[in-house]
């Protein structure tokens, strides 16, 4: 049972990593082409891949990680862990206006799209902010996933 938990664990970190990387790449291939319409399609699907992908995965890897936690007896207080929960709670305080913000995006370039009009101004602003919680909040999935990996090796047990 520890052994697939710790599977799922991996997994799903795997996964929130992966989704978020995958997410900025279609996101940035679909504003550069500059048609509304792979805009739109674009930010659709990184609105979807939060939903299947980002959300289970950032679920399921705090609670694998404190049940492993437990059953190894590690203490809360273990500098790894503390380290890796710190960058999760650094992520989710990144990723949750950036989740809304691409929620606003796609509402915009639907609206534009079915106007015929062009993107306003706010989605423009909106994309900067976006690119300035995303580019950290990635960089703090590394890091998780880097204190995870050598945990003994920097921070002893």
């Amino acid at each position: 049972m520890i052994l697939l938990v710790k599977a799922l664990h991996v997994l799903s970190a795997t996964i929130f990593f992966g989704a978020g990387l995958m997410s900025a790449f279609w996101k940035f291939r679909g504003d550069q082409s500059g048609d509304p319409r792979v805009v739109d399609w674009a930010q659709k699907q990184v609105v979807l891949a939060d939903w299947v992908f980002t959300v289970p995965s950032g679920v399921i890897s705090p609670l694998t990680g404190a049940y492993l936690a437990s059953v190894y007896g590690l203490p809360w207080t273990t500098p790894w862990v503390l380290a890796s929960l710190g960058g999760y709670l650094g992520a989710m305080v990144l990723w949750l206006p950036a989740a809304w913000i691409q929620i606003e995006l796609r509402k915009m370039t639907k609206a534009a799209l079915e106007s015929g009009g062009t993107l306003p101004e706010r989605f423009h602003r909106l994309n900067r902010v976006w690119l300035l919680l995303g580019v950290p909040a990635f960089g703090v999935s590394v890091f998780i996933i880097f204190a995870m990996v050598a945990k003994p090796t920097l921070w002893g047990s």
